[in-house]
């Protein structure tokens, strides 16, 4: 039987802080009552953020977080254009994300940069440039 990741979910910190980065900075949509739990609406996969102390409350264990930028992992956000990959990249800065890695063309053949958001998770803005005319 074959199965797929539905969701990714943030334990955070300040779980006001992180709504407001990923719905003003990020620009993700979210109907959200305030509470200890909260899921942006986004297609293909769901995105949920729970405050770090509600869930332990709710599991019964005390959890270890990482502090600093959180190497562990990262969100990636796919763009079309390598263009758009500097585009992003200012305007998210420019709206308070934390600048880890300016655009760059990579060997692989990709463009990225690195973003992180208030808990300092690391977030790649990058592009493969499938929208962009390679001359065929």
């Amino acid at each position: 039987m074959g199965f797929k990741f539905d969701a990714i979910g943030l334990f955070v910190r300040d779980i006001n802080e992180m709504v407001k980065f990923y719905r003003d900075v990020i620009g993700l949509e979210i109907e959200w009552d305030g509470g200890p739990y909260a899921e942006f609406k986004h297609e293909g996969l769901r995105f949920m953020m729970y405050g770090r102390k509600d869930f332990e409350k709710l599991t019964g264990h005390d959890l270890t977080y990482p502090s600093g930028t959180n190497g562990t992992f990262e969100l990636a956000i796919d763009l079309p254009y390598f263009s758009d990959v500097d585009k992003e990249f200012e305007r998210l800065v420019k709206l308070g994300a934390k600048p880890i890695y300016s655009p760059k063309d990579e060997p692989w053949g990709m463009r990225s940069s690195y973003i992180a958001d208030p808990d300092g998770n690391l977030i790649e803005i990058g592009s493969w440039g499938k929208g962009e005319n390679k001359g065929c």
